[in-house]
This record gives structure tokens, C-alpha cells and sequence, in this order.
């Protein structure tokens, strides 16, 4: 059956220039200016309209703050007014959202609040390694194409290609798996071609059996919307399973620790996340067919189209085997620690040497490092990976990630801290964990929906310990349901980047996602409320 994708994603045929998706995704381009993005026009006006004001209102709101006449000591008021005109500086963009962190570092230090070694000490933090290494993992792993091989093999297993309810909730599968370790954004990206030539196969299937009338828009199908939100839902949900998974999840977590004391190992994350990610798939996959119901449930096609699309793929290259080993190497270092906890105990001579050595900054590196020692040609000493492409990783959140570490940092270091959440507990009269802990999940969920997950986490996280911490309440129950919720934002293509990207190509209607996005927002929510203080518990963190 031939297959003309060009129609599904709607862009106008061969005469248009295709976009270069693995280039626009393998690009590290994640923090893109108003310039480099291909918007609407309404869209355009309110972007620069929102970056503009950036520029006015981030200084301005810092000055004010600054000269009002409060009880801080100066080192705590300047770092409040730096700290607020940051914050405004991550929502309206007008310097990319890394940049915006470093100013905020660079002025820090400029005012005498605390010295330049100080202000910088959080970057040599080995969770910075850890991305570093994480990230060039997966970068290697999109490189080879490990992602459509996967999504190909599991879409070509018997029976799955045969029921568009299994096809979406195996779509999500795949992309829950592979969000836990690579990019939400780059896992959907590389997974959305074969999801609209499916989606094709599908829409043909309708048009032959008289099921749609003959012009009808294939771009309007409800089994699109819920195939395609699927993708970008699911990799939401499977971003929450690793500490690795999603930006929010390590800024989160180096926070608190900075602020506890208390190690969060990568096992002890997982066992954490795992049943609140299931539980939240499920409720995906109810919500998504109950309010998307496909309009055909069996059909004809796909497997054919599966199997075509695989054998196009050929055999595993050396690339790919030498990818999955230092991968599969690299998670297993990691979650060692763990496993010999659960069958020795943390008092074991076993797990203290494990715990001591397998630090996970450095496993990260040296996973990493497999790449460019394992040989694709030995002849041409030609690595898995070159570090051309190794150097085109997210720099920019790793940078932003070891911004919000130094904010939180100084947040301790100054007082402020204790201030802010002395003053928020009193003027909210919020002093027990659940009502902490509801608070602190709508404000995540919100802020996400308006900017970026990343920003979210680095805003919300070092308000909520602060106000845990004034209420005398531990905080890791209310800062861990913070950061998974930060991960959140359903309603808007703006919300994540996996929605705009969905969203572009015109197939999900805006009214199609804000109503499933709304309705998965207070289902998530709800599920982090309830399940993360039993699981929190259940694996002894903070006690």
C-alpha cells in the first residue's frame, strides 16, 4: 500500500520543503530565539510580544523589590530581587532561558552577596555529570536510530498491528520507555514519522470502507488526536520514571538534597516514580480513547507497513549493539547500589562499597565514554560517536540546571530561605504536608502550563522546601510531588515542547488538546497527591 505522509502531516506535498527532522532534533537546539521558530502569525505577535517584555519588566520588578524598605538583611533582599527578576526572565524569554539563569548568577556575584567561587561551587556537583553523561547517551542512541527500531519491533509483535487500540496504547509504551533516558522532545520527534504513516494507512482504511465520506479531512480524525497525544502525553509520564527522565526530575532532586542532606539514589527514584507511572499510564490510556474514541477498531495495513518500514531499517548496526551495550552497561551500574540494598541491606559491607564507588556523575561519564572507545570500523578508527555529535547535546540545560542548584544553594546559604517559607506559612496558614503538598502541585502544574517544565521545577522547588521547612514538616513529600508535577502541562501546544510538536502537525486540534490536557492535569495531579507520600514512605526517604 503506498503511503503519501506528506498528507497526513498536512504540508502541502512534495513542493514544499521538507523540514530535516534529525537535524532539527540532533541540532541541540532546544533554547531556539523567536527567529529560528516556525510559528503562526498570532502566534509570532504574542511571542514578541512576550519576549519584549522581558526586557522592561525583569529589571524593573528586580529594581523595585530591591529598593523597597524591608526587614532583610542585604545579602537576603538582594538575592529576593535578583532571584524575582530571574524568575521573570525564565517566563517571558527574552534571552534564552540558560542565559537568563547566568545573568542571574553574574549580578549575584557583582552585588557582594556571596563571592565568585561560592556563587559557581554547585557546577562541579556530580549530578551535572550525570547529565552530561545521560545526555550523550542519548544522543547516540537518536544518532543510530535505536528509537524507531524499537517502536518498529514492538509494533510488529502479533496482534498489535491489527487494533488501533493496541497500536495508540503501544505507542505509548514504547514512548514511556524511552522518555525515562532520552529527551521527552527528541523521543516523540523520532517517533512521529512512523506515527503518521500509520496514522496514513489508517485514514486510507477509513476512506476505502465508506466509514468517512470521500473528502474528508484526514487531519480531523479522532484517532489521530489519540494517537498523537499519546506520544506527547507518554513521554511526559515516562520522563517521571528516572532521575535522568526529564530536566525537572534532577533539578528537583539536587535540591533536595542540598536542602535535606539526604541522598536520593537512582533506584531509590525509580521505586518512588515506577507506580505512579503506571498508575498514571492507565489513566492516559482511559482518558485519551474515552474522550478521542477511534473511529474504527480493527484494521488492515498496518502490520504491512510495520514490517516494510523495519526491513527498510536492515539489520542491527555495530553503531546500534555498541550503543545498547554502553546504555544497558550504564543502567545497570546505576541501579546496582540498589539491588544490593534490597537483597543485603544498606548496613552490608556489599552495598556500602557499591554505594561508595558507583557514584552516579561517574558511571554516567564513563558509560559515555564507551562511545568513543567502542569501534564501529577499527580500520578507520571510526567510534560509535564522534564528539562533533557528542557536542551537539542540551548544553543549555545542563546550564540551567546548575543555575537552579546555585539559586537553591544561595537560598540556604543566606536565609532567605527560611524567610520566604516562614512568611508563606504564615500568610497562607498552610501547615500540614497534604495541604503543602496540594499547593505545591497546582502551582507546578500551572507555571508549566505557561513556560517551560525546567524553569517550573527551578521556581517552584526552592519555594516549597523553605516553606516545609518554616511549618516544620519534612520536605521531600511536597518538593518530590512539586517536581513530578513541574514535568505536567497537557492543556497548551506552549506547555512542552512534545506538544507543540504534536500540535504542528495539524492534527490535534487546539480544542481537542486543551480538553484532554485539562482533564489529564486534574487526573495527575490528583495521582501524585495521593501516591507519592505512600510510595515516598514505603521507600523510607526522609525518615
Amino acid at each position: 500500500m503506498t503511503v503519501d505522509i506528506s498528507q497526513a502531516r498536512g504540508d502541502g506535498g512534495p513542493s514544499t520543503p521538507m523540514t530535516d527532522v534529525r537535524d532539527a532534533l540532533l541540532g541541540g537546539k532546544t533554547f531556539r530565539s523567536l527567529s529560528e521558530q516556525k510559528l503562526s502569525p498570532r502566534e509570532e505577535r504574542f511571542e514578541r510580544a512576550r519576549m519584549t517584555s522581558g526586557f522592561i519588566l525583569a529589571p524593573a520588578i528586580a529594581i523595585v523589590f530591591a529598593l523597597l524598605p524591608l526587614d532583610l538583611t542585604y545579602q537576603q533582599h538582594m538575592l529576593a530581587a535578583v532571584l524575582l527578576g530571574v524568575i521573570v526572565l525564565w517566563i517571558t524569554e527574552p534571552v534564552p532561558i540558560p542565559i537568563g539563569g547566568l545573568l542571574g548568577v553574574g549580578v549575584v556575584v557583582v552585588l557582594g552577596i556571596v563571592p565568585a567561587a561560592d556563587a559557581v561551587g554547585p557546577f562541579g556537583s556530580s549530578t551535572i555529570f550525570t547529565f552530561i553523561g545521560a545526555f550523550i547517551l542519548a544522543q547516540a542512541m537518536l544518532q543510530h536510530g535505536i528509537a524507531q527500531r524499537l517502536a518498529l519491533s514492538v509494533l510488529s509483535l502479533p496482534g498489535v498491528g491489527k487494533s488501533v487500540y493496541r497500536v495508540i496504547i503501544a505507542f505509548g509504551l514504547i514512548t514511556c520507555v524511552l522518555s525515562a533516558f532520552v529527551s521527552n522532545t527528541a523521543t516523540v520527534a523520532m517517533l512521529m514519522p512512523t506515527a503518521l504513516g500509520i496514522l496514513a494507512v489508517i485514514a486510507e482504511l477509513l476512506q476505502s470502507r465508506g466509514i468517512v465520506k470521500p473528502d474528508f479531512d484526514p487531519l480531523r480524525l479522532r484517532v489521530g488526536a489519540a494517537l498523537l497525544l499519546m506520544l506527547a502525553y507518554g513521554a511526559s509520564v515516562g520522563g517521571l520514571l528516572t532521575p535522568v527522565g526529564s530536566p525537572p526530575n534532577l533539578i528537583g532532586r539536587g535540591l533536595i538534597e542540598e536542602a535535606t542532606g539526604e541522598k536520593i539514589s537512582f533506584g531509590q527514584w525509580m521505586a518512588v516514580a515506577l507506580p505512579i507511572c503506571v498508575a498514571m499510564f492507565i489513566v492516559l490510556a482511559i482518558v485519551l480513547l474515552l474522550l478521542n474514541k477511534p473511529e474504527i477498531r480493527k484494521i488492515e495495513g498496518v502490520e504491512e507497513y510495520v514490517k516494510k518500514e523495519l526491513a527498510e531499517l536492515g539489520p542491527v548496526s555495530r553503531a546500534e549493539k555498541n550503543t545498547l551495550f554502553a546504555f544497558g552497561l550504564t543502567v545497570l551500574l546505576w541501579l546496582l547500589p540498589a539491588f544490593a540494598a534490597l537483597f543485603a541491606g544498606t548496613d552490608s559491607a556489599v552495598y556500602e562499597f557499591l554505594d561508595s564507588r558507583l557514584d552516579e556523575g561517574i558511571v554516567a561519564v564513563i558509560g559515555a565514554s564507551l562511545l568513543f572507545i567502542l569501534p564501529v570500523d577499527w580500520k578507520r578508527r571510526e567510534p560509535t560517536l564522534t564528539w562533533s555529535q557528542a557536542a551537539k547535546i542540551d548544553w543549555g540545560t545542563i546550564i540551567l540546571f546548575g543555575c537552579g542548584i546555585i539559586f537553591g544553594s544561595l537560598l540556604a546559604d543566606t536565609g532567605l530561605a527560611e524567610t520566604i517559607g516562614t512568611g508563606f506559612a504564615d500568610t497562607l496558614g498552610v501547615t500540614s504536608m497534604l495541604t503543602i503538598t496540594i499547593v505545591s502541585v497546582i502551582l507546578a502544574i500551572l507555571i508549566s502550563e505557561t513556560t517551560s517544565n525546567t524553569a517550573a521545577a527551578a521556581v517552584i522547588v526552592p519555594i516549597v522546601i523553605p516553606l516545609c521547612q518554616a511549618a516544620g514538616i519534612d520536605p521531600f513529600v511536597p518538593a518530590m510531588a512539586a517536581t513530578f508535577a513541574a514535568s505536567f502541562g497537557f492543556m497548551l501546544p506552549v506547555s512542552t515542547p512534545q506538544n507543540a510538536i504534536v500540535y504542528g502537525t495539524g492534527a490535534v486540534p487546539i480544542t481537542t488538546m486543551i480538553r484532554t490536557g485539562f482533564t489529564f492535569d486534574i487526573a495527575g495531579a490528583i495521582l501524585i497527591i495521593v501516591l507519592a507520600p505512600i510510595m515516598i514512605s514505603v521507600v523510607g526517604l526522609g525518615q
